[in-house]
């Protein structure tokens, strides 16, 4: 299941684990710790830091997971990873979610599960203030680019269809993300603080190239569902 930030795909996968007696888990659920994100950070370029675009996730254990989940027998206790988003590390293992039995089927949901690489002319041009302004030369960019085009791009190998949610414009995203946060905060979208809405402006920028590319056709997707503004399904195809 992919999609942009907010598109709704993990409620429409807990939605289909509850139908078919699946099991689920995001690509978020993978993230590389906190301190092995520090140190691609230091190796390679500071945004890596900031974690969601590729080669910030552990692509080897969500392989492991789907593997231990296809190979599960009945009686089987299959942990699942889980990320704790807001002390931004991975939990323990002893505080994974267990899986017990053998799944229906395995539901992974993340916003860039099947997208394909940027062109080399998408790579070089920054397309908003931080990449201008933090990847003026595009190391970042290419890094991650680089992790598509090789885990990622066997990892995706490996799904047996891909549904992707299609936001009707990447400038949507900040205000589905800010809509979201507000609930968490338990008040109205419009009484989010400027400070909290600008935090997240900063931090969906990490991911606008990539989603716009995907929103161009830069996805191997079975299926689209293009959604509008308030995420009602407009076409299938």
């Amino acid at each position: 299941m992919a999609g942009c930030q907010a598109s709704g795909k993990t409620t429409l996968s807990r939605a289909a684990v509850r139908c078919f007696g699946a099991a689920h888990f995001s690509i978020d659920d993978v993230y590389l710790t906190k301190a092995e994100r520090q140190a691609l950070a230091a190796e390679v370029h500071p945004l890596f830091a900031v974690r969601g675009p590729p080669g910030t996730h552990d692509v080897e254990l969500a392989r492991r997971t789907v593997e231990a989940l296809r190979d599960a027998g009945e009686g089987a206790r299959t942990s699942i990873p889980a990320f704790d988003k807001l002390a931004d590390d991975r939990l323990p293992e002893a505080a994974w979610p267990v899986f017990q039995g053998r799944p229906s089927a395995v539901i992974i949901d993340g916003w860039c599960v099947g997208a394909t690489p940027l062109t080399p002319e998408e790579q070089a041009r920054p397309v908003n203030a931080l990449e201008a302004s933090e990847d003026a030369h595009g190391t970042w960019r290419g890094a991650w680019n680089a992790h598509l085009g090789g885990d990622y791009a066997a990892f995706f190998a490996g799904f047996d269809a891909i549904l992707f949610l299609a936001a009707p414009s990447f400038a949507v995203v900040l205000d589905w993300r800010c809509e979201q946060e507000a609930g968490l905060l338990g008040v109205a979208p419009a009484e989010l603080p400027p400070e909290r809405r600008a935090k997240l402006e900063r931090f969906i920028a990490h991911y606008q190239s990539l989603t716009e590319h995907m929103l161009r056709g830069g996805i191997r997707a079975d299926a689209t569902a293009r959604l509008d503004r308030d995420w009602r399904v407009l076409a299938l195809a």
